[in-house]
Parts: C-alpha cells; structure tokens; sequence
C-alpha cells in the first residue's frame, strides 16, 4: 500500500504566475529552497539544495497554467525513491487552488510525517511568495522542530 502526502492552499495570483513560480529556476528559488537549478520542460532534471543534501525531480508533465508533474530521481531521500509530486492549479472563487500531491511513499512514518508538514510550510510560502513578494525559501523557512 502506498501513501500520499496532500495539501490544497488558495493564492490570489493568476495561474500564469503560479506556473512560472512552479516551473522556472528563478520562481522555485523563491519559496522552496534558494539553490535551484535544471528546471525546463518535460525531460529536464531539477536539482534542489538543502545545505549537503541535493533532491533530484524529473519533469514527467507540464501542461501550461494547469498542471506540473515531477518523479523523483536519484537515492536520496531513500523514502522518496519512486515518488511523484504533482501540482494542479484550478481556478474557483475568485482565486486560484494549488492542489498539491507528493504521491507514492510506501511508508507512512515519522519522515512522511515530518515531510507533509514541511510540505504545508513551503506552500505556504508558495502563497507569500505570490502574494506579496517574500516567500520563505530554505534556509529562511519556518523551522518546525529544534534538531
């Protein structure tokens, strides 16, 4: 059985603006983490950098101002090997719903816990990002333990 980590988070900005955010080096460095670099079409790597950690993603789908599919590569996370993360943006109720998904865990543990909520926190810089300028991008995100 697998498990998915599921977020959905409302941002005043048009979904031109969210895509771009989602899908460009630039846009990625402003709520995620600020060493971003590979992003492109469908085919490209995206390397992210959390101090000596690097994340690897796949971009597997984009369709424009819609919908952004990535698999992760590589080993690291060990717990993420053969997951997916998707972004689908809707518009509704004068605003634009990010309905994210990092799919496929195969464990519900305390790292899937530690990481669906660090998930919340980057979407919602996402959202401040968007919405006023300042996203909280690693290492200036919010901290959610003391280790």
């Amino acid at each position: 059985m697998s498990h998915s980590i599921r977020h959905k988070v409302g941002i005043q900005a048009p979904p031109a603006a969210i895509y771009q955010a989602l899908t460009s080096n630039e846009g990625l460095a402003q709520w995620w983490t600020h060493e971003v670099s590979g992003a492109g079409p469908v085919g490209s790597i995206i390397t992210f950098k959390f101090n000596d950690v690097s994340l690897r993603f796949k971009v597997s789908s984009l369709k424009k101002d819609q919908q952004i599919i990535w698999a992760h590569q590589g080993d690291m996370p060990e717990a993420w090997k053969g997951t997916h993360i998707w972004f689908d943006i809707k518009t509704d109720e004068g605003q634009c719903f990010v309905h994210f998904q990092h799919s496929n865990w195969q464990a519900a543990d305390g790292f899937f816990a530690h990481c669906n909520t660090k998930w919340a926190v980057f979407l919602l810089s996402l959202k401040n990002y968007l919405e006023t300028g300042q996203g909280q991008a690693f290492p200036n995100d919010v901290q959610i333990d003391h280790s």
